[in-house]
């Protein structure tokens, strides 16, 4: 299973989102973000139009993911160095008990910084 972890402000919209994903150059299975995020109204316009379900994250989900990048603001806020590698692992994860995953890209983000996307794939255990 893939997973596209993605992050984004406020200011974002669905076509954003779709922006970030674009530049992964990857086909997912579902869309992960924390909470807040995934509940957004630009998250389920893009999912929607995308056909994917969407992972509603706890930040406990994410906190202490070790990430190949490092943003010292997300860092500070959720205790992992970037949200949508962190949301990919995880929610590549969700549901798996014992399952592992790894990284298939790394964040990118939008020209505009607006948002960002990375995947990740579920390992069995």
């Amino acid at each position: 299973m893939k997973v596209a972890g993605i992050g984004f402000r406020e200011a974002a919209t669905a076509a954003d989102l779709q922006a970030a994903l674009a530049l992964t150059g990857e086909h997912v299975d579902a869309v992960a973000s924390i909470a807040e995020k995934a509940h957004a109204p630009a998250m389920q316009e893009f999912a929607r139009s995308i056909g994917l379900p969407v992972i509603a994250l706890r930040e406990q989900d994410i906190a202490g993911e070790q990430t190949l990048t490092c943003s010292p603001r997300i860092k500070a806020r959720f205790g992992t160095g970037s949200l949508a590698e962190a949301a990919a692992l995880a929610g590549a994860r969700h549901g798996v008990p014992g399952a592992k995953s790894r990284l298939l890209a790394p964040r990118v983000v939008t020209a505009d910084g607006l948002a960002t996307a990375a995947i990740a794939e579920r390992l069995e255990p």
